[in-house]
């Protein structure tokens, strides 16, 4: 028999849902004025009557940033960039996370090793150093600046060899008693059984690589070699206008600054809006059960 809830528990509950509620709200009710002020015209968002609803519905602010080529060439950038950095972030992280977690009878060098990445995370040489290594090895002003110097994210190490320390031993001695490798282990056994948590950390390489501008306006010598995050920095927050054509300005006639912004920030958030409900069922499991263990 189910006890009948307390007064207490109905509160409770009701105080969770009010409180994740009102959550969602200050995280959804920005991106649906964003969305409105980008479908308005310019007269509406000036004279302030854009809240969340379009007034005066036009695509011209879509077609202005849609057919801007210097739009269109970060935003191949960042496609490039998450396809190509994604895949070397998530292989290093397995490669590294997979002996890190075996125990010190197996690895006997797993503390050494640990803590070499670990204090990585605690104290950097500074931004100087950090742009002079990058420089000497030649790729100041290349795509690959934009990922080989973050190819290994050392949270998503963590992370992951915590995942592999939780499974059950029992599967991994069974299968060397099988004749099974440890490369056989690491790639039949260890991934497929770790998807939550590669699919958790694949999430967080993507937001990572898409959202990243700093590495552009640092490592990148030519405005056309920015990826998105980076163009949208220019425009957007430091407002340079010199990357503006003469066609531009005639468009800029047309639609107003507020509405093209807001029609370049939804273009770049759509991408990661599609990704994360498939990859969100794991998410809440994956970081989870990678953050128990030590």
């Amino acid at each position: 028999m189910f006890r009948k809830a307390t007064m207490g528990r109905k509160v409770f509950v009701i105080s969770n849902y009010a409180i994740l509620i009102g959550a969602a709200l200050i995280c959804l009710l920005p991106i649906i004025n964003i969305l409105a002020i980008s479908f308005s015209s310019s007269s509406a968002v000036g004279s302030g009557r854009v809240q969340f609803w379009p007034v005066e519905f036009t695509l011209k602010s879509y077609a202005f940033v849609l057919e801007k080529p210097e739009f269109m060439t970060s935003f191949i950038i960042a496609v490039k960039r998450v396809l190509a950095g994604v895949p070397i972030n998530m292989l290093l992280t397995i490669l590294i996370a997979y002996p890190l977690s075996k125990e010190k009878q197996q690895f006997s060098w797993r503390g050494v090793y640990v803590w070499f990445f670990v204090i990585t995370m605690l104290f950097s040489g500074g931004l100087i150093p950090w742009y002079l290594t990058i420089k000497a090895t030649g790729l100041i002003d290349s795509f690959w600046a934009l990922i080989i110097p973050g190819a290994v994210p050392i949270f998503n190490v963590i992370l992951l060899l915590n995942f592999f320390r939780s499974l059950p031993k029992e599967i991994e001695e069974a299968a060397f008693m099988d004749g099974a490798t440890q490369w056989k282990v690491l790639w039949k056994i260890f991934v497929p059984l770790s998807a939550p948590a590669i699919a958790t950390l694949v999430l967080f390489c993507i937001v990572t690589h898409w959202n990243s501008w700093f590495e552009g306006l640092i490592l990148m010598n030519d405005p056309s070699h920015y990826p998105l995050q980076s163009y949208l920095q220019t425009v957007i927050v430091n407002r340079d206008m010199s990357l503006a054509t003469s066609t531009d300005w005639k468009a800029l006639a047309l639609v107003s600054d507020r509405t093209t912004k807001a029609a370049q920030v939804f273009v770049a958030t759509v991408p990661v809006l599609c990704v994360y409900p498939f990859l969100q069922k794991y998410f809440t499991e994956g970081i989870v059960m990678g953050s128990v263990k030590g």
